[in-house]
């Protein structure tokens, strides 16, 4: 059975999702503003409306969680069997979003299993659940698994069974741009650019190859190091790459499902001990 926590936390999942849709530009990714999909595989609406369509899954990964207490092979196998019942009904509702649900259900069923904690130790949670094998996922292998093969790169798994140091980078990046002044859009939009510049994106390592990862890596640095997009220089260099990855049909997919994951830790309420230290600064 669920409760109201594990909605409250499935509700908090799908609204960082949403609201990682609803930045723009996001370079490569699905425009709010274009509804044509011309120049990506699913259109801005689509995943709005099957980003929700993660909800019940979400709701009951976060009950198994609650019901277990530990990050044990159990729970893993669960959570593996939920995400793929979920993925259905993602794909019936629209298609999209399979790399978020990956990282946002690890999330999702670690928060649940301490409630209260900290975002460091929620994505430590997640690595303990990640390091177990799932045992009844299908022997096939999955285009992400393959890429990841190929190339050597960490993909979707390696960076749950690495603690999630992207999305880690992206919440140290959140507050640093607020830190700065940055509006809340430019903060998020710095934070995914922060996760592109640096992450082995599968997505784009399979429609890009090496040098078109390396590619986009470089055009993310570059508007960080113009002054992110705060400031004048760096959203032209925002809107450079976003017209160039657009035209090349790049997409970084993995970096957007990665924001979501540190939109949703920011969003969950700071333990006692935080809040305390945030007080002292303040004072």
């Amino acid at each position: 059975m669920s409760g109201p926590e594990d909605e409250a936390l499935a509700r908090a999942a799908v609204d960082a999702l949403t609201g990682q849709l609803a930045l723009l530009p996001k370079p490569g990714l699905p425009d709010p503003r274009d509804l044509s999909a011309r120049t990506t595989r699913v259109d801005h609406c689509s995943l709005r409306w099957s980003a929700r369509a993660l909800a019940p899954g979400l709701v009951a990964m976060a009950a198994a969680a609650r019901r277990t207490g530990e990050p044990t092979p159990r729970l893993r196998a669960e959570l593996g069997a939920i995400g793929r019942c979920t993925e259905h009904s993602v794909a019936l509702a629209g298609g999209g979003h399979r790399g978020a649900l990956w990282a946002l259900g690890l999330l999702v069923a670690a928060a649940a299993l301490d409630p209260g904690a900290a975002a460091p130790d929620i994505a430590a949670a997640a690595k303990r659940i990640a390091a177990h094998p799932d045992k009844r996922a299908p022997r096939r292998p999955s285009r992400g698994s393959s890429v990841s093969a190929k190339y050597g790169a960490a993909g979707a798994r390696g960076e749950a069974r690495a603690g999630f140091p992207h999305v880690r980078r992206a919440l140290d990046a959140l507050a640093a741009a607020r830190s700065a002044g940055a509006t809340e859009p430019q903060a998020r939009l710095d934070a995914l650019l922060t996760v592109m510049s640096t992450l082995q994106d599968t997505e784009l390592l399979h429609t890009a190859g090496p040098l078109g990862l390396r590619h986009v890596q470089a055009g993310a640095r570059g508007v960080l190091e113009a002054g992110g997009t705060a400031t004048e220089a760096g959203r032209q260099a925002l809107a450079a790459l976003d017209t160039d990855l657009h035209a090349r049909v790049w997409s970084p997919r993995g970096s957007a499902g990665l924001l979501a994951g540190a939109l949703f830790l920011d969003s969950l309420p700071l333990p006692v001990s935080s809040r305390a230290r945030a007080r002292a600064r303040a004072a």
